[in-house]
């Protein structure tokens, strides 16, 4: 990939414990992002503190002591990235989770299995919002 190709694309920080789902996920959303990769709260916090991150996609489980919410909340609280645009993708389907996922500070919540073209345009519309100053509105699938 040529790297004005990479810098023009917004950095997407996909935070998935499951190999498996960061190989999709990486492959499907490379075409309109720049992408890395984390499956912990320690290699969360090595990827933001390396580099400017302009999206998170964020599972609720994942490696180690923090899942998902408490990294979002915690994020929240960081100059720099409070207004970052979050978007969570579950297996976790109850609404009980999508109402813990917007109380942590998630824009948007989906569930796993999750179609190609919501994923994608949940991530644009969030990222673009955040842009506008817009509050995020939840694509709640």
């Amino acid at each position: 990939m040529e790297t004005n190709e990479r810098q023009n694309k917004p950095k997407l920080l996909i935070t998935e414990d499951d190999i498996e789902n960061q190989k999709f996920l990486q492959m499907f959303l490379k075409r309109k992002f720049d992408v890395r990769i984390c499956d912990s709260g320690k290699s969360f916090y090595e990827k933001i503190n390396e580099e400017k991150i302009d999206i998170i996609l964020m599972d609720i489980s994942l490696k180690g002591n923090k899942n998902g919410l408490e990294l979002t909340k915690e994020i929240r609280k960081i100059s720099g990235y409070e207004n970052i645009p979050i978007v969570c993708l579950s297996a976790h389907a109850f609404k009980k989770d999508r109402d813990n996922a917007l109380e942590a500070g998630v824009d948007i919540f989906l569930t796993k299995p999750v179609e190609n073209s919501i994923l994608m345009n949940s991530l644009l519309e969030s990222l673009e919002n955040r842009k506008q100053g817009n509050e995020p509105k939840d694509n709640t699938q």
